[in-house]
């Protein structure tokens, strides 16, 4: 496997951001940038119900990953960038591209004033089915954003952005990497790529641990403070534990770690809001009937967290 930071691209202004962001972790990671420009084909069948008389594009261009391409490349004269355009299913295509590089990044759609993210069905299979770490970005909020749109960017109208070297970039955040930890079912991969991404990022990392509350909470039954410190003590010293090899091997790196009761999305969604980067986990589970899952705290954070998040599937 070459190693390479790959981007979906599709001239949305969400995927544009996405290429953005991902030039400048290549950048950071000293390795290649790798542009996948999908053009989703209409099957011959269904081509008559949406207007069109074949399944494949009448005027086949590279205008969309050649011209983000020189764009990126002027932002950063010395990183190695490369492209390509392919024919067929975003939510097929991304994941294999994926599997040939370090990182997966993707555009996603901000939800307006509600701040976030709004991923689309696209979005959603390409996480579920990806078993490589994925990066979802949103593009800058302009004063005509309403918040629309699947999130998956059909590139319409927008692949002009990158033509005509407009594409805002993300500004580059200088908030600490949030962790969403489960320090009673840790796992390596996650936890080390936040610490990298905090060093790489020249920032701090703020881990988050969740847990529940006792029964009697939900009930309405008077509250237990004694209990309610031993459990406190507990989890903290927990998370103490799991992380205490990870801070022996970075010593200078800044690391909070924070054990608080309560629901793992409102938490991680509130530490997002000053985070440059929001990183969760994702258990791999074989393919279904029904499809892949991204999982409950994974998906609502993808929806709702104010910074980018990384995804790290793991088993």
């Amino acid at each position: 496997m070459s190693r390479t930071v790959t981007a979906g691209l599709d001239g949305s202004r969400e995927s544009l951001a996405a290429a953005a962001w991902a030039a400048r972790e290549a950048t950071l990671r000293g390795l290649p940038l790798r542009l996948v420009h999908v053009r989703e084909t209409v099957p011959l069948m269904q081509a008559p119900f949406i207007g069109g008389e074949t399944g494949q594009w009448s005027e086949p261009s590279d205008r969309i990953p050649r011209e983000a391409a020189e764009l990126l490349l002027r932002r950063h004269p010395g990183l190695d960038i490369s492209w390509e355009q392919l024919d067929g299913r975003p939510s097929e295509i991304l994941p294999e591209a994926a599997e040939e590089s370090d990182l997966l990044v993707l555009g996603s759609r901000g939800l307006g004033s509600l701040g976030g993210f709004l991923l689309g069905s696209v979005g959603q299979a390409v996480v579920a089915r990806t078993e490589r770490p994925v990066v979802l970005v949103r593009a800058p909020e302009t004063g005509d954003d309403d918040g629309d749109g699947d999130g998956d960017g059909d590139g319409d109208g927008e692949a002009d952005a990158a033509a005509s070297g407009t594409a805002a970039e993300p500004p580059a955040a200088t908030g600490p990497v949030v962790l969403g930890l489960d320090a009673n079912a840790p796992d390596g991969a996650l936890i080390a790529f936040a610490f990298e991404a905090a060093v790489r990022g020249g920032t701090s990392l703020r881990v988050v641990h969740s847990w529940n509350l006792p029964p009697y909470f939900a009930y309405g039954l008077p509250p237990d403070p004694e209990l309610n410190a031993q459990l406190a003590d507990g989890e903290a010293r927990t998370l103490a534990g799991v992380l205490e090899p990870w801070l022996r091997e970075h010593p200078s790196l800044d690391v909070v770690a924070e054990a608080r009761p309560g629901k793992a999305v409102d938490q991680l969604v509130d530490a997002s809001r000053d985070a440059s980067l929001l990183v969760v986990g994702r258990r791999i589970r074989r393919a279904t009937p029904f499809g892949g899952r991204i999982g409950s705290v994974a998906h609502a954070v993808l929806h709702h967290a104010a910074a980018p998040v990384a995804v790290i599937p793991h088993r």
